[in-house]
């Protein structure tokens, strides 16, 4: 085999990964679209149902589990906060630009490796970090913020830790089906919040369709392309690329929903994003 054609299969994986950060936001900036005719917690409900229905048929996770009465709670947990999650990042994407929200809700797995780390250069990453969500609060932004907004991502972000946190102890029980388990569970909580607020409109041919799509691109297609990446990447190439979230949010958000971000909000992105990869590129140095 020539050098070329190794280098071009070496890069499927890390075309994959930003494939799917690609697919998440795009599906994020159609989500957008509908907000005006089903409200976010609409959005949500349909994404989850839709998303449980996927990876239940994809992963098919009741054949072979044996799980005892003191593994559920883990479960009901990891549901529960996926189901949060999704809600609070909606309701955030409603109120401030989706490439800002994502920037905040991203501090929450950072936060998780930073309080994980003891080496020293990682006060580096977190006065970064600070630095960027300082450049972003509403009293100091050039173009402020919804004060509401920011809330809610800052509740997506601690969602987020908290999912990781539950989701290691899930995986280890429920194996590759744990995300579809926890996505049924979170479906379960946010439809009855989605019909109460949206009412028929949720089930119109339109909205459905629509919704399909936003569950494919946000969840079937960008799990499966980061299953592909995961298993021949470096976890800590990994976790670099994925620290590009905000900015590839923001560029889907400008393409399709016309999103403008002002300089100094740029700037608190690219903070953010550096002070991601930076932790992420730490955390794997100091592994064994």
């Amino acid at each position: 085999m020539d050098s070329a054609t190794t280098h071009q299969r070496s890069m499927l994986p890390v075309a994959a990964l930003l494939m799917s950060q690609v697919s998440v936001n795009l599906g994020a900036a159609f989500a957008k679209h509908l907000f005006p005719v089903i409200g976010p917690q609409g959005m949500t409900a349909l994404r989850t149902s839709l998303a449980a229905c996927l990876l239940l048929a994809l992963w098919r996770p009741w054949g072979n589990i044996k799980v005892g009465r003191g593994h559920m709670l883990p479960m009901l947990t990891y549901g529960a906060t996926l189901g949060l999650m999704n809600l609070l990042i909606y309701l955030a994407f409603e109120r401030i630009p989706i490439g800002i929200a994502v920037a905040i809700e991203v501090t929450g797995p950072l936060a998780v490796v930073l309080f994980n780390s003891r080496r020293p250069r990682d006060l580096l990453w977190l006065g970064m970090s600070c630095a960027g969500l300082w450049l972003l609060l509403p009293l100091h932004a050039s173009a402020p913020l919804d004060p509401l907004g920011v809330t809610f991502a800052a509740g997506a972000a601690a969602c987020w830790a908290l999912y990781i946190v539950s989701g290691r102890r899930v995986a280890a029980t429920f194996g590759p089906g744990a995300v579809a388990w926890g996505m049924g569970i979170a479906a379960l909580l946010t439809l009855p919040l989605g019909i109460a607020h949206a009412g028929s409109a949720l089930w119109s041919p339109h909205v459905v369709w629509i919704g399909l799509g936003v569950a494919l691109l946000s969840s079937a297609l960008p799990y499966s392309l980061e299953m592909l990446a995961l298993r021949q990447l470096p976890a800590r190439l990994v976790g670099m690329l994925l620290s590009a979230a905000p900015a590839i949010a923001a560029l889907m958000a400008s393409i399709v929903l016309g999103e403008a971000l002002a300089a100094q909000q740029w700037l608190a992105l690219a903070c953010i994003v550096v002070a991601s990869a930076g932790s992420a590129a730490t955390a794997r140095d100091a592994g064994p």
